[in-house]
């Protein structure tokens, strides 16, 4: 059984965003784990960020970004004050969507739905710069 990892820098932009990772996993397999079995962690090493399994293009990104404004609104209730108006709540959002996933790997694939991807939820605009980390053991 092997380790690898890997991290790689994403620019998620100054507004709430959702960004497939997908082919980014993909292609880390692709070069560590060719036609081997095991599981891939995708984490994101920040406070205020997530990973999420969920189908893309279809609206569900866009409605998971309007839940958690819904949910966690950006408003002056959060203890934690600092950045810009609201920020407090971005640090909440991790407690509802992991900055963690790890999915099976299958002969060097993604074991994962039809309609499934892997997303990066970032709804801090104060940080535009997100660091992933992808581990692959098996």
């Amino acid at each position: 059984m092997a380790f690898q990892t890997q991290t790689f820098e994403i620019t998620t932009g100054d507004r709430e965003a959702a960004v497939d990772v997908t082919e980014r996993c993909t292609a880390f397999l692709a070069a560590v784990a060719p036609g081997r079995s095991g599981l891939l962690n995708v984490f994101v090493p920040h406070a205020t960020a997530g990973i999420a399994v969920l189908e893309t293009g279809a609206g569900s990104d866009e409605d998971l970004l309007a839940l958690l404004r819904d949910l966690v609104p950006a408003d002056d209730r959060w203890r934690h004050r600092h950045g810009s108006p609201g920020h407090g709540r971005d640090h909440v959002v991790p407690g509802l969507v992991a900055p963690h996933a790890t999915l099976p790997v299958v002969d060097g694939q993604l074991a994962l739905g039809v309609w499934q991807s892997v997303v990066l939820i970032d709804t801090n605009g104060d940080n535009p710069r997100r660091t992933l980390r992808l581990s692959f053991l098996g």
